[in-house]
């Protein structure tokens, strides 16, 4: 088996969950870089790290096979452009940037050096979501009519410092929007296709200490399909579920159960497709292999870097509806 060199870009929360699992697969040896000292030093310690990188350009001194960029939003372009003009190819964290700059020189250097990169969108990575997208492609509801998707956590409980993190402002990716829609907007993006118009509200209802919105409203238009999407970051359970409904019957994925269903009869319950037993953990070492599976020409990116740029069009298209109180219209793939 392959082994590849891999660098952790930033090993905070996130970072370390990929620095983790890309351990697991036993395909690479990790290094990492990390800013911020103490951390550096205890997970280099913690998972025995002869390689700990203090900047971005002491790292490219021997530049490794692939990078994981774990900074936060803001600096994913900046960061990718210098490991892509290095030849390194890349797995960028959702989502791939706060706006527009530098993207058009960053796919220009990816195309030129032949690189693999992508957007890491660990949803696609769900077996339970993934088998719900092949039967609905495979026809067996007909057409898709209309999406469904709910989401709401105790964000604090999950992520403690939210008020010392990127979380605190929409500039670094905080938000509601940008932190936690972005996983479902991809994933509806991946079922039923391109967002192509939007509408939003969005407020700050409940988080102490921040003051970016923890709730959101959209709805959408995926060409023909109608879509809504609801999320907060605030109440007790942690539930996720989207729902798509076509001509010939419905089916829904509970991420919450690891499960999908479908029904088609009126008035029958809903029946119990698949169900999945998921560590915390599996998504994302999944989501690694496939990354090294691209980078060795076995497969496709899970989530391509056009897919996370349409993305992130959607993302500020839902930022300044809520603002403006105005419909966005989205041209996937034109200008920026």
């Amino acid at each position: 088996m392959n082994s590849h060199r891999v660098l952790v870009i930033g090993v905070g929360s996130i970072g370390e969950r990929h620095l983790r699992c890309f351990g697991r697969t036993d395909r690479c040896d990790v290094s990492i870089c990390e800013i911020n000292e103490p951390l550096r030093q205890t997970i280099a310690e913690r998972y025995g790290i002869g390689s700990a990188f203090g900047n971005l350009d002491d790292a490219l001194n021997d530049p490794p096979d692939a990078a994981v960029i774990c900074a936060p939003a803001h600096l994913h372009i900046p960061m990718a452009t210098q490991l892509a003009e290095a030849g390194v190819h890349l797995l960028i964290e959702k989502p791939l940037s706060t706006g527009f700059e530098g993207i058009d020189r960053l796919f220009s250097l990816v195309q030129e050096q032949n690189l693999s990169a992508a957007v890491a969108y660990v949803a696609r990575m769900n077996p339970a979501l993934a088998a719900m997208r092949e039967a609905i492609q495979s026809g067996r509801f007909d057409e898709p009519l209309q999406i469904v998707g709910l989401s709401g956590q105790n964000f604090p409980f999950y992520r403690p410092a939210y008020r010392e993190i990127y979380y605190n402002n929409r500039a670094t990716g905080g938000g509601a929007i940008q932190d936690a829609l972005t996983h479902m907007m991809n994933s509806g993006q991946w079922l039923v296709g391109p967002t192509t118009e939007l509408a939003a509200d969005a407020a700050h209802l409940a988080l102490e200490g921040v003051d970016v919105e923890d709730t959101v409203h959209v709805i959408a238009r995926h060409g023909a399909v109608m879509g809504s999407y609801a999320l907060n970051q605030h109440q007790a359970p942690n539930e996720t579920s989207i729902t798509v409904v076509c001509s010939k019957g419905t089916a829904r994925c509970e991420f919450h159960r690891n499960r999908w269903l479908s029904a088609t009869t009126t008035g029958d319950d809903w029946k119990v497709e698949q169900e999945f037993t998921i560590e915390r953990d599996d998504g994302f070492v999944a989501q690694a292999n496939r990354f090294l599976d691209a980078i060795e020409g076995k497969s496709e990116p899970a989530c391509s870097l056009a897919e996370g740029l349409h993305t992130l069009q959607t993302n500020l298209a839902v930022l300044q509806a809520a603002d403006t109180q105005t419909w966005q219209t989205i041209t996937p793939g034109g200008d920026q």
